[in-house]
């Protein structure tokens, strides 16, 4: 995974790629590049750096952002102070490049809508901010599913005045088209009076309809919501 972002062959090719066909691209999710809150300073400043190169591939692609997670071990307190720490030396290599670095809430602590609030709040950057998924909101998983829940539309909330995007997660449809776990109609109200106007991310993670399928009945659901708050 770290290698493939020196192997600018495939990025040119990917970027040939995509100009080619008409395709811009946004944000780059970054995974597996170990943890921006380590406990260990070392361990956490390394973990940066392998972010560097994510970087300089998105001002590349003419990307805006790149996704990052605000994972490490210890208390609340800790993590939160250490993801800070990482955040924000990040943050500073990003904004040499004129790139946004967002934090997904993406299970552990970051799926505590207050805790990220208040990471962002330490860090304080005008380029480090949130991307608010509407489905990732469990601190803690057990062997039968989520254990502990954060209330989806209270972590949006909180997480919107941060937000560089947005993720439109679904699962299950109805009849209607409507999201079966999800009120997107109170959701997209509180993603419009936060003032957001950036880019709403797509993200089907349901098993019942084709991934086609669930992209283009997210896309429909959305685009009813919307219409219907103007």
């Amino acid at each position: 995974y770290y290698g493939k972002a020196r192997n600018m062959a495939y990025w040119e090719d990917f970027k040939k790629r995509c100009d080619d066909a008409g395709v811009s691209v946004g944000l780059i999710m970054c995974d597996a590049l170990g943890n921006l809150g380590d406990a260990d300073s070392a361990a956490r400043m390394q973990a940066v750096e392998n972010h560097y190169p994510w970087v300089d591939i998105a001002q590349y692609l003419g990307a805006k952002t790149i996704r990052v997670n605000a994972a490490g071990q210890g208390t609340a307190e800790e993590v939160a102070k250490n993801a800070a720490d990482g955040l924000t030396k990040l943050g500073e290599y990003a904004a040499t490049k004129g790139i946004n670095v967002v934090v997904e809430n993406h299970g552990g602590y970051s799926s505590d809508g207050s805790w990220l609030a208040g990471v962002m709040k330490a860090v304080n950057k005008e380029n480090v901010g949130t991307l608010p998924d509407f489905g990732n909101f469990c601190i803690e998983n057990g062997p039968n599913g989520c254990v502990k829940e954060y209330d989806l539309y209270k972590g949006i909330e909180e997480l919107m005045p941060y937000a560089k995007g947005v993720s439109a997660k679904t699962h299950n449809f109805d009849a209607d088209g409507n999201e079966t776990a999800k009120d997107y109609v109170r959701i997209m109200k509180i993603v419009k009076d936060s003032g957001f106007k950036g880019n709403i991310g797509i993200e089907y993670a349901g098993n019942t309809l084709s991934e086609d399928e669930g992209i283009k009945a997210t896309k429909a659901l959305l685009e009813k919501v919307i219409a219907g708050l103007e």
